[in-house]
């Protein structure tokens, strides 16, 4: 198998926010990658902007730094990083006042794309937007990419998109969701509607339940004012396991384009079922040796937010009604690890009789780590002595199925930039998928916060709260291990 790599056309990034934590983690390393691979083409320029005062050499020496950092030894060859850095500029900018943007529109060149990377704070975005229009750097044919959170609620939302909205159309806005990229995420459509085998068994039918779980061994960390502000909730279920749920659960686009995908995955987020307060369950972890607990890390003894948080979800259309959705994610967990499970339903009658009861087919798609896909099927036990029955993977990791190229798989940072270069939003999220998004979790969020709920203590470093286990267990099921 070989893989190609299309280089995309001539074009200018700025990334306003260019010396921040994202920008030298994800996006500076996710674009020298795509110059490493040669799908950055010589024309390309890339222009950082932010209120602290530099030159180029010394942007250039951040970024140097920032490639030794996060990108891989094998690909820092000397002369390949002097040739992107060449292709980098710096421009001090005021978001706010009138610094640095008439020099911003002297640079621009016609004739290229122009992509404008919001890599600050949604506070900024009304302002990065205005500026643009006012000083004439942005046209109609420019885009802009923006990070989450997407808003608080459905009210700072609604008013997030309505400020866009103001200066760009929507085919220009881009709101990233690193999820989207990830290639076992994509993988999980082509599965889908690329076979056969699986789509005409993927409804209430012949599907039991489907289990999303995103663990993390990690705490909040340095997030600690942020998260304490948003939670588990805000900050995992309304966007990310939001966006897998609907991979999942939508119907078959007509095309592999951008608003047709978009508008199957709108109809399941419309179709989700409020869910009853018996079918949450939200937890704080606790210190150990390992580290202090959640209320330590945000420095808020009387902290309500949820660092883990469980919940059961139904969909009320043809294709999943019955069949329950369950979520789970949390911090500080055993293991580091993403998977969406479909459970199959039992064979409606074993003719192995008791003692060699069948289990249930499984297929898990891993999104981290170790990304693939693995089929759980019975097969008969070999050797002598009668019918035993055992159970068997079918795996397909990338690593082993792709060798060496699994290791040049593009990260997801890596795809979604280069996605926004060609304008294709496949990936990315539509400003009407945000709001009715926060549309069913705010009356989740606005119940607990009534009733002012406390979370459930969990051991950091297990599976989650008691509460949780019980959650399945009351309905007969079990959770699947977590593990690395």
């Amino acid at each position: 198998m070989v893989s190609r790599v299309i280089p995309v056309d001539p074009f200018d990034l700025i990334i306003f926010g260019g010396t921040g934590d994202l920008a030298r983690r994800k996006i500076l390393p996710a674009l020298y990658r795509r110059f490493w691979a040669g799908q950055m083409p010589p024309e390309a320029r890339i222009i950082g902007a932010a209120r602290a005062a530099h030159d180029d050499a010394e942007y250039r020496a951040m970024i140097r730094a920032a490639i030794g950092e996060f990108v891989a030894p094998e690909k820092q060859e000397p002369a390949t990083v002097d040739a992107f850095l060449e292709r980098v500029r710096y421009l001090t900018l005021d978001a706010r006042g009138d610094d640095g943007w008439d020099a911003l529109c002297g640079m621009m060149r016609n004739g290229v794309v122009q992509a404008f990377y919001f890599s600050v704070g949604p506070g900024l975005f009304g302002d990065l937007a205005e500026r643009l229009h006012r000083h004439g750097i942005a046209d109609a044919e420019s885009r802009i990419v923006v990070e989450k959170p997407f808003g608080h609620d459905l009210q700072s939302a609604r008013a997030l998109n309505a400020t866009l909205a103001q200066h760009f159309d929507e085919h220009q806005i881009y709101r990233i969701d690193h999820y989207l990229g990830k290639e076992t995420v994509q993988n999980l459509m082509a599965v889908r509607f690329g076979n056969m085998l699986f789509e005409p068994l993927w409804n209430a039918r012949n599907v039991d339940h489907i289990q999303i779980t995103v663990a993390e061994t990690v705490g909040v960390g340095g997030r600690g004012d942020y998260y304490d502000r948003s939670g588990a909730m805000r900050d995992m279920v309304q966007n990310h396991m939001m966006q897998l749920l609907c991979l999942i659960a939508m119907e078959p686009p007509y095309a592999f384009e951008s608003d047709a995908v978009r508008d199957e995955k709108l109809k399941v987020i419309r179709a989700l079922d409020p869910v009853a307060p018996g079918d949450i369950v939200r937890g704080q972890y606790g210190g150990d040796s390992g580290g202090p607990g959640y209320l330590e890390d945000v420095e808020n003894p009387d902290s309500l937010t949820e660092s883990f948080i469980a919940l059961k979800v139904h969909i009320s259309n043809w294709r999943w009604k019955g069949t329950p959705f369950y979520l789970r994610t949390g911090k500080r967990m055993r293991a580091r690890t993403s998977e969406i499970a479909i459970v199959f339903k039992d064979p409606p009658h074993s003719i192995f009789g008791v003692q060699e009861r069948q289990k249930a087919n499984v297929l898990v798609i891993r999104l981290q780590p170790n990304e693939g896909i693995n089929l759980r099927v019975t097969i008969k036990e070999p050797g002598p002595g009668g019918m035993r029955l055992v159970e068997v993977p079918l795996d397909m990791s990338f690593k082993e199925a792709l060798g060496p190229e699994a290791e040049d798989i593009p990260d997801a940072y890596e795809r979604l930039i280069m996605d926004v270069i060609r304008g294709n939003q496949t990936l990315f999220m539509r400003g009407d998928e945000v709001e009715a998004a926060w549309a069913w979790t705010d009356p989740i969020i606005a119940d607990w916060e009534e009733r002012g709920d406390r979370p459930r203590l969990y051991e950091a470093g297990s599976s989650g709260p008691e509460d949780a286990l019980m959650l399945m267990h009351k309905d007969g099921r079990r959770w699947r291990e977590v593990k690395a």
